[in-house]
């Protein structure tokens, strides 16, 4: 027999097959049984559904206290012996001398000199904690502690005593954290998952469909992503259809903002997402509460760098913000999504941890920044941190080994992104903005992202207006990504302004990369003498800027490419000065370069097998920093190049298709498109 202190059945589980069956193996041998996870991952639900299963198969009843619902007189103990004692309707002339066995011994009579404590020098309450465990084993019962959060160490005190007085007791508990015993074995319950594949849908999406009915998967999918899976906020954004269309759900949840969703639930507390946040955030010290608010700034997953350069400030100090993470992801408000010390794959080096605040959790701390007048500040020191980021990454791209720096990118992607789109508030964080994108310039015109840099750039151009040496810098890298991207005459013209902006900033190093950037253009063109020209202004320049754009080992590469179907001397002379002149022998983005200068030279000179390995290498170096544009013309070229050595005919050098244009038939005259981030 199975009975609950609020007597309501126990409601159907989705999706929790896995942990089921791991709860109820663990209740076998286990004496403490902890369900933890975020506000609304159906910790509880999850519980009593085994519970009930376990209870059906094997005997046996459920005691169970709600120690968020409110603990009337005499705290927890005095709750779970109420609870036993009308656990088992069967049982109430058990329950009654149980109850009498129980009183509270701080009213019951005490012998002289013995006052707060049973006989025997037990603890107070001992005496009733020995008969409730004597209670449990007769009834076969089980302990459920439901909700203990906000009780969380008189809970563990409890659960020790009850295990000190009946170590065959069996107790399950649910909370955001862990109760800390040395008995406990932990169960953590995950968001549910919103997909099981391409093209198949996961309990997340069958919890919501339970209640919409057939209905266009990609819509149900599109709902349950923007809510991340979390049951509490699928449940109460479906009692939204009563007065909305899925299409319009859809739309709402997708946008930015707080999901201040709300519907019938069984506690005030699951009422909406926003009330089942802030029953947490009550919980939280000081320090944490102001730590999770600043996080919310965050969108993406971070490191505990960029946490402690969002969330310091005069009253939180640096050395409190990874406690305060800490503490945070115990109580399930923070998730960790990557472990300390888990090693790069490229480098082996060790990795910082990574952090991630859900939606549902954000939104709320967003909403107390805010509040406290907090959220311009923070959102300052976040693009400052980003600025930070992104200048590490151009250091790293110019260094020994430019995966580094795409990592570090990849890593933040989410981040910079939100630094970079998110409006500046005055004109100092616009050029905050902007540097950022500067920084970046490798990542759009080195590894192929050449559409998303030239629309953050064209934006905040227009935002910072005054000349400043950085605003030139702007306006080449935008020229520059125009140029690559075939757009003529917008590059032609961003390239008179940087040219201007470079002679009045006597910008020398810039003046070379605008030569750079035409030679890019005369190229499109197919104007070769010009391009030549061009490059070869820009290797008479010595860089003192090494950090920054294509130097000239760059352009004596592009000189290598130009030359080699007119002068193959000079364009294997050319390729041998850039690897010379080089900043770095782990410039892949170089290397690769003059490896595809070497190819078309050699096939130039009828040797495909030496300008195949050479094509092969050169791909093969790409690839480690992507662009798949280049990647796309090197494959083209090995193409070629393959079916030379299978007819025994060299290809005619005047009809390859260069490698920074699409070839082929039925192709757009247009480079490649920057590669989508999704799935790239």
């Amino acid at each position: 027999m199975t009975a609950w202190a609020d007597h309501r059945p126990p409601p159907g589980v989705v999706g929790r097959a896995v942990e089921h069956e791991q709860v109820s193996g663990l209740l076998s041998g286990a004496p403490l049984v902890t369900l933890t996870g975020a506000a609304g991952v159906g910790k509880s639900v999850l519980a009593r559904a085994v519970l009930t299963e376990h209870t059906a198969r094997h005997g046996g009843t459920v005691i169970r206290v709600g120690c968020w619902d409110g603990l009337a007189e005499g705290g927890l103990t005095e709750a779970l012996l109420r609870a036993a004692g009308r656990a088992d309707t069967a049982c109430r002339d058990t329950a009654r001398p149980l109850a009498r066995q129980t009183a509270d011994p701080r009213v019951s009579a005490s012998p002289p000199g013995r006052a707060g404590s049973d006989a025997a020098g037990a603890p107070p309450g001992g005496t009733a904690l020995a008969a409730l465990a004597a209670h449990c084993r007769r009834q076969r019962a089980i302990v459920l502690l439901d909700d203990c959060d906000p009780v969380l160490a008189e809970c563990a005190r409890l659960v020790r005593r009850l295990l000190r007085a009946d170590p065959s007791l069996r107790i399950v508990a649910t909370a955001r954290g862990p109760l800390g015993l040395a008995e406990e074995r932990v169960v953590e319950l995950a968001p549910l998952p919103v997909t099981l594949g391409e093209g198949i849908a996961g309990p997340a999406v069958e919890l919501l469909a339970a209640r919409t009915g057939s209905a266009a998967p990609e819509l149900l999918v599109a709902v349950c992503q923007a809510l991340e899976g979390s049951p509490l906020a699928i449940a109460l954004a479906a009692h939204q259809l009563d007065r909305m269309s899925l299409p319009q759900l859809a739309a709402q949840v997708g946008t930015d903002g707080p999901l201040f969703y709300s519907g019938p639930a069984a506690t005030v507390r699951h009422t909406s997402l926003h009330a089942a946040q802030a029953a947490g955030y009550a919980l939280c010290s000081p320090t944490d509460r102001r730590v999770w608010a600043r996080l919310s700034v965050l969108p993406g997953d971070f490191d505990p760098w960029l946490a402690g350069c969002v969330c310091t400030s005069s009253d939180v100090p640096a050395a409190a913000v990874d406690g305060a993470l800490e503490r945070l992801r115990t109580a399930s408000v923070v998730e960790r999504v990557r472990e300390a010390g888990d090693a790069h794959e490229d480098t082996g080096a060790a990795l910082p941890p990574r952090y991630r605040l859900p939606r549902a959790a954000r939104d709320f701390g967003r909403t107390q920044l805010r509040e406290a007048g907090e959220e311009s500040a923070a959102l300052r020191r976040f693009r400052q941190a980003c600025a930070a980021l992104a200048a590490e990454a151009q250091i790293a791209w110019q260094g020994p080994n430019q995966q580094v720096a795409v990592r570090l990118v990849e890593d933040e992607q989410a981040n910079l992104d939100a630094a970079l789109t998110r409006p500046p508030q005055d004109a100092e964080d616009a050029l905050g903005a902007l540097e950022i994108a500067v920084s970046l310039w490798f990542h759009w015109a080195a590894c192929g992202f050449r559409r998303e840099g030239r629309a953050h750039l064209d934006r905040l151009l227009l935002l910072s207006r005054e000349d400043t040496a950085l605003r030139a810098r702007a306006l080449w890298l935008a020229g520059y990504l125009a140029a690559q991207e075939h757009a003529l005459a917008g590059a032609e013209t961003l390239l008179d302004e940087a040219w201007t902006a470079a002679v009045m900033h006597a910008d020398a190093d810039g003046l070379a990369r605008i030569a750079h950037a035409h030679a890019v253009l005369e190229l499109y063109r197919g104007n070769t003498a010009a391009a030549v020209a061009c490059l070869e202004e820009a290797t008479r320049h010595h860089s003192r800027d090494p950090w920054f754009g294509p130097g000239p080992a760059h352009s004596w590469a592009l000189l290598a490419i130009a030359l080699a179907p007119l002068d193959p001397e000079r364009a294997k002379a050319a390729a041998h000065r850039a690897w010379e002149v080089r900043h770095s022998d782990g410039d892949f983005w170089l290397y690769s370069t003059v490896l595809y200068a070497e190819a078309l030279t050699e096939s130039a000179h009828g040797k495909p097998t030496t300008a195949l390995r050479a094509c092969h290498e050169a791909l093969v170096a790409k690839e480690r920093v992507g662009d798949p544009l280049f990647i796309a013309g090197v494959r083209n070229m090995l193409a070629d190049l393959r079916r030379t050595g299978r007819d025994g005919a060299a290809t005619d050098a005047d009809e390859e298709t260069p490698w920074w244009q699409r070839g082929g038939p039925g192709v757009r005259a247009r480079p490649f498109f920057s590669r989508l981030r999704a799935g790239s």
